[in-house]
């Protein structure tokens, strides 16, 4: 293949490295973007995938890092690298344009990236706090939860004995590459290894903008008929509506364009549907479906309250709000099955998808939350955190007396 003069030799079944494009924008400025080339096959047709376009790190259209040669520095020094926020392809293979294979074997590419780039620096730092993300671990879950669950319905038409120990494989690769760090620290180290959350099956999708039509609280122009982002909606009867993957906003005034609800009445209407939503069940399956609503105002604080959620759905483990409702559709049925390779999540009852946390120091405090980490931080190098910052200091011994 001959891509903007260069050369490209693609193998059926085989990822290309990183190649990079050139787009020209009229105005005599070039922007460079860097990609993937997976040649699916070769006959009877001809089948091309492209991994989705990231900005090239050795010439960014924009800055992605801080400060902003350093991922230049970085992309001279280990080669390009993905600068997508999630740039797993997992859409390709929700919609099986890639396969298990193929997608695992971007999940690991990018994880190799992350390890290169943390030892690289870890090689060059003498003092301060060095972290990074690897979200191999998030990946790998979303779409291969399916397989430890024989009865999710994902598993239908496909395949659920070759990568059924995926999961497994990955937190076993975490574990050595955790040895690999721990070997290279010395003894005034804190080494913190943490998530933001844990990981349940996604069997079934709740479509709450159906549940708020079915029950007066959404009113569209035609009965029954809803489009992707509130398509079809009466905002001027509205009293709430569904957003996101947990949220439940009320048409208020004064926030929402065609706001309807006032303060008064914005109490009576977040009590009516917490209690009507508490224990909901799934009736095909006569179980719980929603654990709980949480009241915003109850459980958040903050400057920016005022733009959350009004109520915070806690979905019971196995349910999550449907992909339809996450864009504001108002479907037929209010449960439908989760039949996509995404067949994990974490967006339900925090109480439920718990993280994990544990260091190489004793950390004697009972709880311990994602929110203690910045102050902890903070207070080892002897600065004192802001008074604006949520969660504690954490009571960490350094050296053993």
């Amino acid at each position: 293949m001959n891509l903007n003069g260069k050369k490209i030799d693609l193998q059926v079944g085989e990822y290309t490295d990183w190649v990079r494009l050139v787009f020209k924008t009229g105005t005599g400025i070039n922007i460079n973007g860097i990609c993937r080339f997976l040649l699916k096959s070769w006959e009877p047709y001809v089948e091309l995938y492209i991994t989705p376009i990231n900005i090239d790190p050795d010439k960014p259209a924009l800055p992605i890092s801080s400060p902003a040669v350093y991922s230049t520095y970085l992309a001279k020094k280990l080669g390009p690298f993905a600068t997508l926020g999630l740039a797993e392809d997992t859409w390709a293979l929700n919609e099986n344009v890639i396969n298990e294979e193929q997608f695992l074997k971007q999940a690991w590419d990018i994880h190799d990236e992350r390890e290169r780039m943390f030892f690289d620096a870890l090689e060059n730092l003498d003092r301060g706090v060095l972290a990074l993300v690897f979200d191999s671990t998030d990946r790998i879950q979303h779409t291969f939860m399916r397989y430890l669950h024989d009865d999710h319905p994902a598993n239908e038409g496909r395949d659920r004995e070759i990568h059924k120990n995926a999961i497994e494989h990955l937190y076993t690769e975490c574990d050595k590459l955790i040895e690999k760090i721990t070997n290279k620290l010395d003894d005034d180290t804190l080494f913190i290894v943490m998530s933001d959350h844990g990981f349940k099956p996604f069997k079934r999708g709740i479509n709450i903008n159906r549940w708020l039509y079915d029950n007066g609280y959404l009113v569209l122009k035609e009965d029954g008929k809803g489009g992707e982002w509130f398509d079809g909606v009466d905002w001027e009867k509205t009293k709430a509506y569904a957003l996101g993957l947990a949220g439940i906003y009320l048409n208020r005034k004064g926030r929402e364009g065609k706001g309807t609800v006032g303060s008064a009445e914005a109490l009576q209407i977040k009590a009516e549907i917490i209690e009507k939503l508490h224990e909901y069940r799934d009736p095909e399956r006569n179980e719980i479906a929603i654990n709980q609503v949480f009241d915003s105002g109850q459980v958040m604080s903050g400057p920016y309250l005022k733009n959350a959620p009004d109520l915070i759905v806690g979905y019971k483990p196995g349910y999550r709000a449907s992909w339809a409702s996450v864009t504001g559709t108002v479907m037929e049925d209010i449960f439908t099955d989760n039949t996509k390779a995404w067949s994990g999540d974490h967006c339900m009852d925090p109480r439920t998808v718990p993280g994990v946390f544990f260091s190489n120091k004793k950390v004697s405090d009972e709880y311990l939350s994602i929110m203690d980490i910045a102050p902890t931080v903070l207070d080892m190098f002897g600065l004192k955190p802001p008074a604006y910052m949520d969660g504690k200091v954490l009571s960490v011994t350094l050296k053993e007396k």
